[in-house]
């Protein structure tokens, strides 16, 4: 029996900090829906959302927007869908230090080295230096007999006797991490402990398995956090399985590749870029359509900013630190930075006017939500000055109360000696030049000229700062994607299914023989095949790809290139990378890699029609700008067609975001449903 809703063949939900975001495919057609996040338990709001989406009537006309409120209850359908998510229970669990309590099982003497770390220094002026506690107890660490060699040679046996008595010495834990010398060698040892754990049906959370690789520290960290948001992860995860009739789960990876539900639970560490890593993915998909696969993505949400360089793809990293601790499982090179829309602005003790990084969030919000909120924000200062206009808040969904901003706007502006205006675009210009820095740091300081690429703005407020922020990097083209606020959940959407495996080797150039590497890489091939095919995947239809992490003889740092011809290309990208390369020196393979990929999903391509007139105003809005109030034409996007252009000054809204284009910007509309922003 029909129930009145339709078929949604796969639905992606991003969860951020003020809103969680929907799209899924229906019938054939992308829909978007956008709902309040619940920061208490943030999966009311995904399955809340999901309902929704799929629940909704049949619309009148296809395309973009939002998925309209359902007249009257409607019975879930019945047909099987596939979730991808995008979750923050383990970067929240990690931030806010809200994890579990971790028992570590490592090699006597070695206890402390998750405490000891690096000798880097976190404060580089600073006599003494200040870091944040270890995620595991002392109390919590338990130091065994036996010992492996480099080599995997055994120098000194496990202690049976020990083994037995761990489970007890681990009474009181949530979940254990073990991680013991060399394990990425044989894994022999850390076999055998696992063995002597499970009796405690706690996580496990085992190195080898986890990160085979070398450098103890970092193996031990990863394997700690993984340990420590594990058992939450596990809750939450389990929870969406049940209640979301989801036929198959799978959650976005920090690598850029969606993971199974089941591989998610088991090494959660692997999603704790999930969110931004989707948002990468979806700005690559997003220009690649449109001809501009050089790109630099800037997603501004509700509390945080997150920008990516990718030249015509996503740069993994293994230097990665979130709370204070080391993660060196590949992620997607990601900057972020504390500066989101409900940033919050505030006076320091020097007198000077701050933003961020503390955020309104979802619950009370911006001031203007009139939820309560009592801290101007950045989303007030837009309000404020015109630039968002109040009833465009979710295609009108809900209306901005402007008036209620003016008091605490007008106290915080005679705290620093200015008019609310002047207050106001000082809120946005300190938050412009914390995301300048962010998108500094992953372009200038790294070798690279942001005028050679796109910027991609996506997120609810980027399009508010995109413009202004490409004025100061001399980047002269932007590319707004169509529902640029739910894009981070588009590219889950259009994410393949990914495994990654590795293995350290630390082997000289000269010993680099190509038949035992083929060996190797042929033996992790078949483990990632196994993972792929438990997930449903069609063998055959995979995808596989070889890399080695390579350096000079002496080196302590590797960089990642294609196993094939790895010699050349890895002086080509040293030389690229630090301005030299050594061709004569000694080479060293230190970890092979391999990555399996299934086939991404294609969402239908979207194909506006040709413009047979002018852009449509809806009318004349007066702003502030630069000190001045000028008026700029508001304009939906809904109503654009493909050829349509505007000259700056001008606002551009939709149901997801709001575009400001300041004078000297010229918008062209693309087929794709893109925006092209070009300097006049």
């Amino acid at each position: 029996m029909s129930t009145g809703a339709h078929d949604v063949s796969i639905v992606a939900v991003d969860t951020g900090g003020t809103f969680t975001d929907v799209v899924g495919v229906v019938d054939g057609v992308l829909r978007v829906l956008k709902v309040p996040s619940t920061p208490d338990d943030p999966a009311v709001a995904v399955l809340d959302g999901i309902r929704r989406l799929r629940t909704r009537p049949r619309p009148e006309t296809p395309g973009h927007g939002p998925a309209a409120e359902a007249s009257a209850p409607v019975q879930a359908p019945e047909e099987r869908y596939i979730l991808v998510h995008g979750s923050t229970v383990a970067t929240n669990a990690l931030l806010e230090r809200a994890g579990a309590r971790v028992g570590l099982v490592t090699n006597a003497g070695f206890e402390d080295v998750i405490e000891i770390g690096r000798q880097n220094r976190p404060q580089l002026y600073a006599l003494v230096g200040a870091r944040l506690p270890p995620l595991v107890a002392p109390g919590d660490r338990h130091g065994i007999a036996g010992r492996l060699g480099p080599d995997g040679g055994e120098e000194a046996p496990l202690d049976a006797d020990e083994l037995a008595a761990l489970p007890e010495r681990l009474a009181g834990v949530d979940a254990v991490a073990v991680c013991l010398l060399h394990s990425y060698a044989d894994p022999s040892h850390e076999d055998r402990v696992a063995a002597a754990l499970e009796v405690l049906g706690l996580p496990l959370s085992i190195s080898a398995r986890l990160l085979p690789e070398y450098r103890e520290y970092e193996r031990m960290s990863t394997t700690v956090v993984n340990a420590y948001v594990a058992p939450l992860m596990n809750e939450y995860l389990g929870r969406l399985e049940a209640e979301s009739g989801a036929e198959r789960v799978r959650i976005m990876g920090s690598a850029g590749g969606a993971l199974p539900v089941r591989l998610a639970r088991r090494e959660s560490v692997q999603t704790v870029l999930s969110g931004p890593a989707g948002g990468v993915v979806g700005a690559l998909d997003v220009a690649a359509r449109a001809g501009h696969p050089d790109i630099i993505s800037f997603d501004m949400g509700g509390t945080s900013t997150d920008v990516s360089l990718c030249p015509g793809e996503p740069l993994p990293t293994r230097e990665f630190t979130i709370a204070g601790m080391p993660v060196a499982v590949p992620v997607i090179d990601i900057h972020t930075v504390g500066a989101g829309g409900g940033s919050k602005a505030w006076i320091d003790a020097g007198g000077a006017l701050r933003v961020g990084p503390r955020s309104a969030g979802a619950d009370p919000g911006p001031i203007c939500y009139g939820l309560g909120g009592t801290d101007v924000t950045v989303t007030d200062a837009h309000v404020w000055l015109g630039r968002l206009p109040p009833d465009a808040f979710l295609g009108g969904a809900g209306v901005l109360d402007r008036d209620a901003i003016e008091p605490a706007l007008r106290d915080l502006a005679d705290r620093i000696g200015t008019s609310p205006d002047g207050a106001a675009e000082g809120i946005l210009a300190v938050a412009d030049t914390a995301m300048e820095g962010a998108l500094r740091v992953i372009s200038v300081e790294r070798g690279h000229d942001p005028a050679d690429f796109t910027l991609v703005p996506f997120g609810g407020a980027a399009g508010l700062h995109a413009a202004g922020l490409a004025e100061r990097l001399g980047v002269a083209r932007l590319l707004v994607p169509p529902d640029p606020g739910v894009l981070s959940a588009y590219g889950m959407l259009v994410t393949p299914v990914r495994k990654d495996v590795s293995r350290s080797v630390l082997l000289p150039g000269s010993e680099a023989d190509p038949r035992r590497l083929d060996g190797i890489f042929q033996e992790l091939e078949r483990q990632a095949v196994d993972a792929m095919r438990e997930e449903g995947q069609d063998p055959a239809a995979l995808t596989l790809q070889r890399w080695v992490d390579a350096r000079y003889a002496g080196q302590s740092y590797e960089l990642r290139v294609p196993a094939d011809g790895w010699r050349g290309a890895f002086h080509a990208v040293h030389e690229q990378r630090y301005g030299f390369a050594r061709p004569e020196a000694g080479l060293e393979l230190v970890t092979l890699r391999v990555r399996a990929t299934a086939s991404a999903l294609r969402p239908p391509a979207v194909r506006l029609d040709a413009a047979d007139g002018p852009a449509p105003v809806r009318g004349d809005l007066e702003l502030v700008y630069r000190g001045e109030r000028i008026a700029a034409p508001r304009v939906d996007r809904a109503a654009l067609r493909a050829g349509h252009a505007l000259e700056g000054p001008a606002v551009v809204t939709e149901y997801s975001a709001t575009l400001w284009l300041p004078p000297g910007w010229r918008l062209e509309v693309l087929g794709t449903g893109a925006l092209r922003l070009d300097r006049s």
